[in-house]
């Protein structure tokens, strides 16, 4: 073999082990890059269900019941009120006790709400009293206030989906003879992982059916109470 066909073969191989050292260290690397995207929008899929949650718990308490929609929560959320108990006085302070104590007893054939607006009118005059009074403030003006990032229109949407919408039932189920108003909101991975390696999101749903777990995030359920749990919790 001459010298210059010597170095050609030298060349080739050495290409070829540069080759497969760099198909070997990608194919490493792919689930590991795979998986830190999947973490990295999670993350942000996470904070929306909270959201969602956040919602719901509020949207229940001034309803009774879980909205069935994220277009009903954004409404709730826009045009909806929610009573805030405020406590006016501090029941530490004897002298403000002992006023309440006795406004009380002078006007005890009162009704609550006009016993209230006694006391309102005792604390307007400046005495010092202890009671507490419902005020009906905007939801938009008690929830989210203080979060520059909340955006109210990208709640219905799945993050990195290309506008798939977040699935979300509620129901009212019987739970030992006591109606119990249950809600679910779910982001498969399907559509989270949208644009990522198809055939890893393929082993993860399977991982995640292996293992008897939904193939995404939820928060709550509607099959079992859950106290409106995310399944990363």
């Amino acid at each position: 073999m001459n010298k210059s066909l010597k170095i050609a073969l030298e060349v080739v191989l050495a290409a070829i082990i540069v080759l497969l050292v760099w198909l070997t260290v990608k194919s490493i690397q792919k689930p590991v890059k795979f998986n830190n995207e999947v973490a990295a929008r999670s993350q942000v899929a996470i904070q929306r269900l909270k959201d969602i949650r956040t919602l719901q718990v509020a949207f229940k308490s001034e309803n009774g019941r879980f909205s069935p929609t994220v277009d009903s929560l954004k409404l709730f959320y826009e045009e909806g009120k929610m009573n805030i108990i405020m406590q006016i006085g501090s029941n530490d302070d004897s002298i403000a006790v002992a006023n309440t104590e006795a406004i009380k007893k002078a006007n005890r054939r009162l009704k609550p709400a006009e016993l209230t607006a006694k006391l309102q009118e005792a604390y307007n005059n400046g005495q010092k009293v202890v009671f507490s009074t419902v005020t009906a403030i905007p939801v938009k003006d008690t929830l989210f206030h203080n979060r520059p990032d909340f955006c109210i229109d990208s709640l219905k949407y799945i993050p990195f989906s290309g506008g798939q919408e977040v699935e979300m039932e509620s129901a009212i189920k019987t739970v030992s003879g006591v109606q119990v108003p249950l809600f679910e909101a779910r982001m498969p991975y399907r559509a989270l992982c949208k644009g990522l390696d198809n055939q890893l999101r393929i082993n993860l749903d399977a991982d995640r059916k292996d293992q008897n777990k939904y193939e995404g995030l939820q928060v709550g359920s509607i099959t079992a109470p859950n106290n409106n749990a995310g399944n990363w919790e």
